[in-house]
C-alpha cells in the first residue's frame, strides 16, 4: 500500500498533463492540434532513456542502494518541470496570437525541450521504482502487487480529477489567459509539493542497503554487477518473443491513449462541458479502471489466465472507442459519462492481465534491464499517440474542409477514435502470437550465454 502511494502520485500528475493542459492548449489557448501533441510527445520520445535508466540501478548504487536514491532524485526533477511548465505554455500561447517570428520557434523549442526533461526525470525515477516492486515481490505475490499498486495509480487519477475539478471551479467559462495563469500556476505547485512529500513517505526505508564492499556472494548482488549496457542490447535483440511481446505493449498503450491530446477538447467542442466538467471524465474513467483491475486481480485473471485476460481487456478496449465514437453522434453528456465508465473498466481489465505479464517475462537476475525495455515500448506508443492523435485531428479539420463537411466539430474526433479503434485491434492480433513458455525458454538462454561470457 505504501510502495503504491508514487503510482498513486504519477496518476495524478498524468490527468493534469494528459488532460487539463491538453484541454488548455487547445480549446482555450487555440494551439494547433500537432503542437499540442508534438510537444507533449518528447516527454516519451526520450523514452529510450529508461534502459540506461535501469541498467544504471541494477548496478550503480547510491549509499549502498540500488532504487530510492534515483526514485527521489527523478521526482524532485519532474515536480520541479511540472511548475515550469505553466508559464512557458501561457508564454507560447502569447507567441502565438502575435504571431512573433523568430520568438515562436524559440518558444515551441523551448517547450518541446522542457516536456523532454520531464520525461527523463519521469523515466529516471519510474524504471528503478518498477524494478523495486520486482525486488520485493515473488513471482506468486506479484499479480496482487500490481492489481494493488496500479489500483492506487487509479486513484490517483481519480484524486486529481477531483481537485482540478474542485480547485478550478472557478475558472468555467473563463477564457482570458492573464486570469487562467495564476490560477494554474499555484495549483500546479501545491500539486509538485504534495507529490514530492508522498514519494518520501512511499518509499522510504524499503530499498535495503547492500554492501559494496567484499565477494559478491548473494544472487542479488551478482545480478547488479553482472549485465552491462552493451550485454542488455544482446539479451533483448536475441529473442524473437521478445521483439513480439514489446511490440503488443507498443500497440496496446497506443490503443489505450492515442485519443489522450484530444479527449477533454471532445468533451468541450461536442458536449460544450466547461473545465471543471470535463476534468471530471477523468474521474469517471479512473473508476471505471480501478473496478477494472480489481475484477481482473482477484477474479478474471486466477479464473481466465493472464493471456486470455489481456485478450478480453484488448476486445473490451475496441468495443469502447467505437461507443466513444458513436456518443458524439448523440452529444448527450450522460452518454459520454457512461461511456467514460465501460472505457475505464476495459483499460483496468486489460492493463492489470498486461502489466502482470510484462513483470512475469523479467528475469529477476536482469530487472532493472527488462523494466526498461517494456518502459521503452510504453513510452514510444504513448510519444506517437500523442503525435498522432494530434495529427489525426488536424487532419480531420482539413479534410473536413476540403470535402465541406460542414462546421460541426464532431468529424475529426471521430477519425481520431476510429484509427484507435483499429490499432487496439492489431494489439488483439499480435498478442496470439506470444508464447510464455518460449519466451522463458529463449530469454533464460541468452542471460545464461551473457553471464557466461562475463565471468569468461
Amino acid at each position: 500500500m505504501r510502495l503504491g502511494l508514487f503510482q498513486g502520485c504519477l496518476g495524478c500528475l498524468a490527468v493534469i498533463f494528459a488532460g487539463l493542459l491538453n484541454r488548455i492548449m487547445l480549446s482555450e489557448l487555440d494551439f494547433p492540434g500537432l503542437l499540442v501533441g508534438g510537444a507533449l510527445a518528447f516527454e516519451q520520445f526520450v523514452a529510450p532513456s529508461r534502459v540506461l535508466f535501469g541498467q544504471i540501478s541494477d548496478a550503480h548504487p547510491w549509499a549502498g542502494r540500488h532504487r530510492i536514491p534515483y526514485i527521489w532524485l527523478g521526482t524532485a526533477l519532474f515536480c520541479g518541470l511540472a511548475v515550469l511548465s505553466i508559464p512557458l505554455i501561457f508564454h507560447v500561447g502569447r507567441l502565438l496570437q502575435a504571431g512573433a517570428q523568430p520568438e515562436l520557434a524559440f518558444g515551441i523549442a523551448a517547450l518541446c525541450g522542457l516536456f523532454a526533461l520531464y520525461g527523463l526525470a519521469i523515466s529516471l525515477a519510474t524504471t528503478p521504482y518498477l524494478a523495486l516492486v520486482i525486488d520485493r515481490t515473488s513471482e506468486a505475490e506479484r499479480p496482487r502487487a500490481v492489481g494493488l499498486i496500479w489500483c492506487l495509480l487509479t486513484v490517483g487519477i481519480v484524486i486529481g480529477a477531483i481537485a482540478i475539478s474542485l480547485s478550478l471551479r472557478r475558472l468555467d467559462g473563463i477564457t482570458d489567459p492573464s486570469l487562467l495563469e495564476p490560477v494554474l500556476l499555484g495549483f500546479m505547485g501545491r500539486v509538485a509539493g504534495v507529490v514530492l512529500g508522498l514519494t518520501v513517505v512511499a518509499t522510504l526505508g524499503l530499498d535495503p542497503r547492500v554492501s559494496t564492499g567484499g565477494p559478491t556472494g548473494s544472487a542479488g548482488e551478482r545480478r547488479d554487477d553482472a549485465i552491462t549496457l552493451a550485454q542488455a542490447w544482446t539479451l533483448i535483440t536475441s529473442s524473437r518473443q521478445v521483439l513480439v511481446f514489446f511490440s503488443f505493449l507498443v500497440l496496446f498503450t497506443l490503443g489505450l491513449f492515442l485519443q489522450d491530446p484530444i479527449l477533454e477538447s471532445y468533451a468541450a467542442d461536442v458536449f460544450g462541458m466547461p473545465i471543471a466538467a470535463t476534468a471530471s471524465l477523468n474521474a469517471l474513467w479512473g473508476m471505471g479502471t480501478l473496478a477494472g483491475l480489481l475484477l481482473a486481480g482477484f477474479w478474471i485473471v486466477p479464473q481466465l489466465g493472464k493471456l486470455a485476460t489481456a485478450r478480453l481487456g484488448c476486445q473490451l478496449i475496441l468495443a469502447s472507442l467505437v461507443l466513444l465514437a458513436l456518443a458524439g453522434l448523440v452529444a448527450r453528456v450522460p452518454v459520454l459519462q457512461v461511456v467514460m465508465v465501460l472505457f475505464g473498466l476495459a483499460a483496468g481489465i486489460g492493463t492489470n492481465s498486461a502489466l502482470v505479464l510484462m513483470l512475469d517475462l523479467t528475469l529477476p537476475e536482469a530487472a532493472g534491464t527488462f523494466v526498461g525495455v517494456w518502459g521503452l515500448a510504453q513510452a514510444l506508443s504513448r510519444a506517437l499517440g500523442k503525435v498522432m492523435g494530434g495529427g489525426l485531428f488536424d487532419l480531420g479539420r482539413g479534410l473536413q474542409q476540403i470535402f465541406d463537411l460542414g462546421a460541426s466539430p464532431y468529424p475529426p474526433y471521430a477519425l481520431v477514435f476510429l484509427v484507435e479503434a483499429t490499432v487496439a485491434f492489431a494489439a488483439l492480433v499480435l498478442l496470439s502470437r506470444l508464447n510464455l513458455r518460449q519466451f522463458r525458454e529463449d530469454t533464460g538462454r541468452s542471460l545464461s550465454k551473457v553471464l557466461a561470457l562475463e565471468l569468461g
